[in-house]
């Protein structure tokens, strides 16, 4: 898939962005630095990974929707799992994020924090550095806590919202293609 001719992958010193051949990186976005991203990866309008002093790894099929930032500390690098969707204006920064979970919309995951498979970290939620989620949560306020375990039909959500980002990232990578000179 493209990546768009306004996106940025930017090096840092030897530290070069890969990406897999079929993620799709939209218009505005910045990769820079140390980030790897796998299969079917998608990193949308206007999104920043910036791995400077750390590493940046997005699992397979994950999503990280319009305006999201990730970035790093050096004892912190971001490990995004497979199936992951992170929402709009989401903040991840120095974190494990689980397979199979989703960051809502404006939320804030911090440096150490750990989030377990299968967990929704609501929308705006600020989920404190150091913080460790177990698998299959509802994380939710300011400070987050766990509220409770989440159902097989909730967690099967998680999954279904992952496969729909996959299956926009087929027709906008479609379009852009189209609309890129050759």
């Amino acid at each position: 898939m493209p990546v768009a001719e306004n996106a940025s992958l930017i090096a840092l010193g030897t530290q070069v962005p890969r990406l897999a051949d079929d993620a799709f990186v939209a218009d505005g976005a910045r990769i820079i630095g140390d980030v790897a991203l796998a299969d079917s990866v998608s990193i949308w309008y206007n999104a920043v990974l910036r791995a400077d002093s750390a590493s940046i790894s997005i699992g397979p099929r994950s999503n990280l929707q319009d305006n999201v930032s990730v970035h790093v500390d050096t004892a912190h690098p971001v490990v995004i799992g497979a199936d992951v969707s992170v929402g709009h204006n989401a903040v991840v920064h120095g974190c494990r994020i689980g397979d199979g979970s989703l960051v809502g919309m404006g939320a804030v995951v911090l440096s150490g924090a750990v989030i377990g498979a299968g967990c929704l970290i609501a929308g705006g939620a600020v989920v404190l550095g150091g913080t460790q989620v177990p698998d299959g949560s509802l994380v939710a306020g300011v400070p987050a806590k766990v509220r409770r375990p989440l159902s097989d039909e909730e967690r099967r959500g998680l999954i279904e919202n992952a496969a729909i980002y996959l299956a926009h990232t087929r027709t906008h990578a479609a379009a852009q293609a189209r609309s890129d000179p050759d």
